[in-house]
């Protein structure tokens, strides 16, 4: 193969589109970025474009493969945030706000207006729960689908002819095809390969409207497939085929690869081949953990990819864990078959507000206007922001207080973490953040602490999340982080003492062009030989006493909430 051979990666952020020109051994040669509406019309309400999100991903593909020809981009992925993506018959936006602002068709996955339809879809108790640890979340589709039903019957619900994931959205929007890929429909839909759609399930909560035409809303019906057009089902070192089916694993070739009319607006040729979707932190996953780790002495050399976590983190944060065989754990999603590495079975546990609730903390405290002037008094000699600044003004911090690490700066300052409701694991929307051991002082050092403690919060809230895989059964070894938050040391230093790659995103989206290109055979071969393993952030041991006492006020500041809020129920 041609060392001038390249893929492309889409990566649909919360609050940006991103692209990348990947070589076939996964280096970036060039990558592009633009930002992305969103709008809040209510508490707890996000909405975003559809049509904008696809312009913007035209306008980086663009950017990145102006340096080459365009027979040398082989293949080309996209992914995508768990959105929900609303248009009509003709495939045009429907609104999905009060307003009626057709273009705003877009109900993101961090929009909870869905949490009392998520809290009765709970309380049915039907069979497909268990795979999505016993609770359904609001950021999942099923209570989306609902609310839309029962608040905008005649202005959404009525007129929508077509529900997609973002992430099936955009390769629909690339190639026409229909198909969708198995790692939204199963993570988020309550979709189970070999099965298909639990009808039934369907009709417990109220949505048995969606069963007509054989699930067209949502995608056809596998069994419908299965009758009509005869079904192919193999294994073959992880790769699925699904004759005419509803779905694919991702990287599957879709369709005829770009339409005329994808092409032109993304300046390829026509055909190129474009890989079954992923959602964007299963493609942080596929793009960190198949990495080829040997000569790094890390504790999962010479073990299976299985003793790996991926930690996606940036406006929010996944944890993805594989196995061989399904596990259940209460309060992660899954176990979902070929949702992100084909033959293996994944869990999604995940914190609702990361680098959201960092900025939150940060931006909401009454020394934040002289962190910013710190911060850019500094811009023209060292290219500070305001988390760089923070970073070492903890470390002088510690300097002066003789602390053996900046850790131990938070020794009398706490914090409950899901300010934005607990996601993992113990999938409670209701949740409500908690701070514990403020003063009445506001100067640059206690926003530094508080960030601190931040930081250390939701490390502790991974370490709770890893004991509950743990306890099911994962047997993980090393974490593998990737997404904004992995460029920020204290973040990644600290989650190593706590539970004792920069660009993976957009290799991981690159991987999936690379197999629908058939340049590689299987997904594993792709991750392999494209995913890199970045630095290396050993634990400090000596925290560890520190840590264990931390976790133990970070569960207890859980199990006081649980308590306020029984007492404040009582008649």
């Amino acid at each position: 193969m041609a060392d001038d051979f390249y893929y492309v990666g889409v990566d649909v952020g919360t609050a940006s589109v991103r692209a990348a020109l990947v070589t076939r051994e996964g280096l970036l040669k060039t990558t592009a970025e633009e930002p992305i509406s969103i709008w809040e019309p209510q508490s707890d309400h996000y909405v975003q474009s559809s049509t904008e999100i696809w312009e913007k991903c035209c306008t980086v593909v663009k950017e990145v493969t102006q340096c080459v020809e365009r027979n040398q981009v082989r293949g080309i992925g996209f992914d995508g945030t768990c959105s929900l993506v609303v248009l009509d018959q003709n495939f045009q936006p429907v609104p999905v706000s009060q307003d009626g602002h057709r273009q705003k068709n877009v109900l993101m996955w961090m929009d909870h207006r869905a949490a009392e339809q998520a809290a009765r879809i709970t309380n049915t108790g039907h069979e497909v729960l268990s795979r999505v640890g016993g609770v359904m979340s609001p950021e999942m589709q099923p209570p989306k689908l609902l609310w839309l039903k029962e608040n905008l019957k005649e202005s959404c619900w009525n007129k929508a002819a077509h529900f997609f994931d973002l992430p099936d959205f955009l390769s629909w929007k690339a190639t026409g095809s229909l198909t969708r890929s198995l790692c939204s429909l199963v993570c988020k839909w309550t979709y189970c390969p070999p099965e298909g759609w639990n009808a039934s399930f369907w009709s417990s909560i109220g949505l048995e409207d969606l069963l007509e035409n054989n699930f067209s809303k949502i995608g056809y019906s596998h069994k419908h497939y299965l009758c009509s057009m005869g079904f192919l089902y193999y294994l073959s070192g992880a790769v699925y085929c699904y004759a005419g089916s509803v779905a694919c694993p991702p990287g599957s070739p879709l369709g005829d690869g770009l339409t005329q009319e994808a092409a032109s607006d993304l300046g390829l040729d026509p055909g190129t081949a474009v890989g079954a979707s992923l959602i964007d932190a299963h493609a942080g996953g596929l793009g960190v953990i198949g990495a080829d780790v040997k000569g790094f002495h890390l504790p999962c050399e010479h073990q299976p990819i299985t003793s790996r976590m991926a930690m996606i983190c940036g406006t929010s944060t996944c944890h993805m864990a594989i196995s061989e065989n399904p596990l259940f754990v209460p309060g992660v999603w899954g176990p979902c078959l070929s949702a992100m590495v084909p033959g293996l079975w994944l869990n999604e546990g995940g914190q609702s507000a990361t680098g959201r609730l960092i900025d939150h903390i940060v931006k909401g405290h009454a020394a934040y206007t002289q962190l910013q002037e710190k911060a850019q008094q500094r811009v023209p000699f060292t290219g500070e922001n305001i988390y760089t600044y923070l970073n070492s003004h903890l470390s002088l911090m510690g300097e002066l207080k003789s602390c053996a690490a900046v850790d131990l700066l938070g020794t009398s300052l706490h914090v409950w973490p899901d300010f934005h409701g607990n996601r993992s694991p113990l999938a409670d929307p209701t949740l409500k953040g908690m701070v514990i051991g403020l003063s009445l002082s506001q100067t640059l050092d206690d926003l530094a602490l508080l960030y601190l403690t931040t930081v250390q919060a939701l490390a502790l809230g991974t370490l709770h999340i890893l004991e509950a895989m743990k306890k099911a059964g994962h047997d993980i070894r090393t974490l593998f982080l990737c997404g904004g938050l992995s460029k920020n040391p204290l973040f990644v230093q600290i989650h190593a003492n706590a539970t004792d790659q920069m660009e993976a995103v957009l290799i991981g989206a690159a991987i999936l062009g690379a197999c629908a290109s058939q340049d590689y055979s299987t997904i594993q071969e792709a991750m392999t030989k494209m995913a890199k393993v970045g630095t290396v952030v050993q634990p400090d041991h000596e925290l560890q006493s520190f840590y264990e006492r931390k976790y133990k006020v970070f569960l207890q500041l859980f199990a006081h909430q649980r308590e306020y809020q029984a007492l404040m129920n009582q008649k």
